[in-house]
């Protein structure tokens, strides 16, 4: 269908905008309409056979599935490759968790009524702020080759000789860090042309001579389409790595015509009604108790091992410690870039580095965040509905300042 853009000057266009938003109301509600009849209505809160974690990008997702729920299982009922995109087989015995930063839709792959999902949610704002840094701090990695060529061939030999799953392979990163890249390779040219060795700014999230300023970034195209209602649209299964094939003129439909939205987020919060735990980055250990005393015990008692069991009583002497991990730790789950000979050298403690990024963000103008929070409002209201039905979710007054 035409997304053409509506100039909103004669009564032609006005027709023509009418005649978009019928059409794409019938797309969305039809979506709507089939996606919830699939909701199967049961006790969501029961493990089934297999477990789905919808991993949510940036959410510390990765630290929860390998500190959490990897433990309790055991790496011998991990789906083999299931960051990779489907590569796995479902149907393998004893193939009992996967994880991977597919959308809901993949549920169409695995066997529904024995499938249970998870999730972990974050702030939107944050979680913002987390894809920009992540997204600028990968793509730096390649400014120790010489130009963009250098670091594009080498990155493609390196990924043809290593069978493990890069960052480049996996969505959102395939599209923005490439994206990125191109952009820090630009902007190191330009400032060799102007002779700069040195910029000296108090705002880190705007030196465009270095990097693309955060002002810019949330609304770049490649942004819209993959960070922004990111959560919604994942839980949703209507990302554009989505498995169905009506996903992208939803998807589109409701960010041109936003009260569409409504639809989207009708299906996103039955499916986290519907999905066996939620998790928040922002009460990490909250949620971590939340995890092993929920599912927990019911993974113990479906598969009934030693090693499980293990498992778990580290998990909840680790929690009873209140010492799991920071939540600086957690924002900095990073998967393999493809360029394992590039190193950061900079000894920087994750509490220091978590101080500075906060501190940091605190300059960042109104208007700005006014900007991240309008262009996430399914986002923001999925979070906040979560907050009053998940105990592990925080209010605002659970912080020293208003979210956002």
């Amino acid at each position: 269908m035409d997304f053409a853009g509506v100039n909103g000057g004669g009564s032609v266009d006005a027709s023509s905008a009418e005649k978009d938003f019928v059409q794409c109301e019938k797309i969305v509600r039809e979506w709507a309409r089939s996606a919830l009849e699939e909701e199967i209505e049961g006790d969501g809160h029961t493990l089934q056979d297999l477990l789905f974690f919808l991993h949510v990008p940036r959410t510390g997702g990765r630290t929860y599935f390998h500190c959490l729920v990897k433990k309790v299982y055991g790496a011998a009922l991990e789906c083999p490759r299931s960051y990779d995109k489907l590569r796995f087989d479902p149907r393998k015995p004893k193939c009992r968790l996967v994880a991977t930063h597919d959308d809901y839709s993949i549920m169409s792959m695995l066997p529904r009524e024995k499938t249970s999902v998870m999730t972990v949610l974050r702030h939107p704002v944050d979680r913002v702020f987390s894809a920009y840094e992540f997204s600028v701090e990968v793509a730096s990695r390649f400014l120790v080759h010489p130009n963009l060529t250098s670091a594009t061939e080498l990155t493609k030999r390196i990924r043809a000789k290593h069978k493990g799953v890069s960052t480049l392979d996996i969505w959102p990163w395939k599209y923005l860090v490439p994206w990125m890249r191109e952009d820090l390779f630009a902007r190191r040219d330009a400032r060799k042309m102007k002779g700069l060795s040195y910029v000296n700014s108090n705002d880190s999230y705007n030196v465009e001579e270095m990097a693309m300023p955060l002002h810019q970034f949330i609304n770049e195209p490649v942004v819209l389409d993959t960070v922004h209602n990111g959560a919604t649209f994942q839980v949703a299964g209507l990302t554009n790595n989505s498995y169905l094939a009506e996903a992208h003129d939803v998807r589109h439909c409701v960010q041109k015509f936003t009260i569409l939205g409504e639809h989207v987020l009708q299906v996103a919060q039955k499916r986290l009604d519907n999905m066996l735990f939620v998790g928040l980055t922002e009460k990490h250990r909250e949620s971590a108790k939340m995890f092993v005393n929920v599912v927990g015990p019911q993974v113990i008692s479906q598969i009934a091992s030693d090693s499980s069991m293990e498992g778990l009583s580290k998990i909840k002497s680790v929690t009873e410690q209140n010492s799991l991990l920071s939540d600086s730790e957690l924002d900095s789950n990073y998967h393999q870039d493809g360029t394992s000979d590039q190193k950061t050298t900079e000894n920087v403690s994750t509490e220091n580095l978590e101080g500075i990024k906060k501190n940091a963000r605190l300059l960042v103008p109104d208007t700005v965040l006014q900007q991240i929070r309008s262009l996430n409002s399914l986002d923001l209201r999925l979070f906040k509905r979560s907050s009053r039905a998940c105990p592990a979710i925080p209010t605002a007054s659970d912080f020293g300042k208003p979210l956002y």
